[in-house]
Order: structure tokens, then C-alpha cells, then sequence
């Protein structure tokens, strides 16, 4: 697994806004970017700029997925059927850490990979500590009894900030989650708004 080497916020204040909607982004009292000309006016972004730029905020939304990590995913989502785009957001949020933190296990995309890495977490029965795991629709994600207790997870349960989407089934009392379906992009609950059309139109340059 990589590492994250910059503070989570830092993509929020560089992007230019909340991706994820959290309370304590610095981007609620300061929605401007980082450094010493983050409030400076900025130009009009070029066709280009506006690709990355979305490409960019897709990629920091999963917790910052490594380049080839993402272009992987973006090849896989172009040799299937249908809309490249629609495919490439199925394919984030069947990952693992994605549902894991659709089911409200934890709070962040961040502590969810770390969670799936640690090995709190087991498919259909089975341990699986790879956060990029492709699940599929109808495996059972449940976490491991020794871990239902943890602060982290307790506290999750309890946010107010965000509700499980109708495509994760949950049950917060045996801390057990079902993938029911493949989302559509008008299905995830995105804090802004995601444009993966401007994503395939990067990687089609």
C-alpha cells in the first residue's frame, strides 16, 4: 500500500473545495488555496486544466489513489459495456474501502483503508486486507468480532454528517454490510459534484 504523504486537507485547499463535506475542512473559514498566494485571483483553467483538475479531485475523493492504481481502474472501466464514465465510478465504489466507508464503519475514506489493511474486515467469511478489492454485488462485508468495539467504529456509526446509500444494505447492530447493487453517478452521495466525463476525456487525449 502507498503512503499518503500530504495532510488530507491540503486536497481540499488545493482543489478548491470541501470533496468530502467534512465540518473541520479548512476550506469552511478559508476558501482559498494553500501557501503564500492561495488568495490570489485565479485564470480561467484550460480544457486540460479542467480534465486534470477532475481527474485530480476524483482520484483525492478515494483517498488519494496512486496514478497507476487509477489509470487501472480507467482502462478496466473502458473495455466494458456502456458509458466509461458510469463504469469508472461502479468500479470506485466497489472497492472495499469505498463500501467500507459507505456503511459508515468509520469516518473517513482515509481510516478506511487503513481499517481494511489492518484486517478488521473479512468478504463472504473471508479475511481480506487489500482496500482496492473488487466486491461484488451480493458479497457479504462484515467486521471481525475483536474489532466491533473499537472507538473508531462506534464512533463512526453515530455521525449525523452523512446517511448509507440505498445501495449498501446495513445492519449497524451486527456490524454486517451487503453490496445490493452497482451505483450509477446520480446514485453516490458526493459532497460536489464529480465529473467523470472530463476524466475520459483526459485519458482519450
Amino acid at each position: 500500500m502507498s503512503k499518503r504523504h500530504s495532510v488530507k486537507y491540503k486536497i481540499d485547499r488545493r482543489l478548491g473545495e470541501n470533496i468530502w463535506g467534512r465540518p473541520k475542512s479548512p476550506l469552511n473559514t478559508r476558501a482559498y488555496g494553500p501557501g503564500q498566494h492561495g488568495q490570489r485571483r485565479k485564470g480561467k483553467l484550460s480544457d486540460y486544466g479542467l480534465q486534470l483538475r477532475a481527474k485530480q479531485k476524483l482520484k483525492g475523493y478515494y483517498g488519494s489513489i496512486t496514478e497507476k492504481a487509477f489509470r487501472r481502474l480507467y482502462d478496466e472501466a473502458s473495455r466494458r459495456k456502456g458509458d466509461t464514465g458510469e463504469n469508472l465510478i461502479g468500479l470506485l465504489e466497489s472497492r472495499l474501502d469505498a463500501i467500507v466507508y459507505r456503511a459508515k464503519f468509520v469516518s473517513t475514506v482515509f481510516a478506511a483503508r487503513q481499517f481494511v489493511s489492518h484486517g478488521h474486515v473479512t468478504v463472504n467469511g473471508q479475511r481480506v486486507n487489500i482496500p482496492s478489492y473488487q466486491v461484488k454485488v451480493g458479497d457479504k462485508i462484515e467486521i471481525k468480532e475483536r474489532s466491533k468495539q473499537l472507538t473508531v467504529v462506534l464512533e463512526a456509526v453515530q455521525l449525523a454528517e452523512r446517511d448509507v446509500p440505498d445501495y449498501v444494505e446495513v445492519d449497524h447492530n451486527k456490524m454486517v454490510a451487503t453490496y445490493a447493487r452497482v451505483p450509477a453517478l446520480s446514485d453516490v452521495p458526493y459532497p460536489v459534484q464529480m465529473e467523470p466525463n472530463l476524466v475520459v476525456e483526459f485519458y482519450s487525449r
